[in-house]
């Protein structure tokens, strides 16, 4: 069975050797954003002849092709994801890497408004936040009150 990004491939032209259909199949198996090294120890569990030099060409051609998108998340590494028709929106947490894909119809409502009162129409939009996880909330004593007593519920 073909893969996505394996039909993209065909579309668009690209011969499919063996070492790019494993690629492309680590590609659309891939429910995070890796990088090369990260695909390149993916596709050599399918294909120990895979070599690091062939990640890198393909990962570039499929970029030129349209089939990937690259992204810098910081870290110093591109980490890549297959085009998409649905467009959404990155949030990195900048403390584990992690990667979370939203959609925010609301903010890119706002986007096309600030683009037309500066007389533009928007063709692209792209929005990578980089924040980190909120620690629980403590409550912190107020002065001239008293801290609410912690009470155990009785048993029933």
């Amino acid at each position: 069975m073909e893969s996505r990004i394996e039909r993209l491939c065909i579309e668009r032209g690209l011969k499919m050797t063996g070492q790019r259909r494993v690629i492309a199949r680590v590609l659309s198996d891939a429910s995070d954003h890796p990088d090369v090294e990260e695909l390149y120890r993916r596709a050599t569990k399918l294909d120990q002849h895979i070599s690091i030099a062939t990640v890198y060409r393909t990962v570039r051609l499929f970029e030129e092709k349209g089939i990937l998108e690259r992204h810098d998340f910081g870290g110093g590494r591109a980490r890549y994801e297959p085009s998409e028709e649905s467009h959404h929106h990155h949030l990195i947490d900048i403390d584990t890497g992690k990667v979370i894909e939203f959609q925010d119809a609301e903010h890119e409502e706002l986007m096309r408004v600030i683009a037309a009162r500066l007389g533009f129409d928007l063709v692209s939009l792209r929005l990578e936040l980089f924040g980190r996880k909120q620690k629980p909330a403590i409550a912190k004593p107020v002065p001239g009150r008293r801290a609410p007593r912690q009470t155990e519920e009785p048993a029933k």
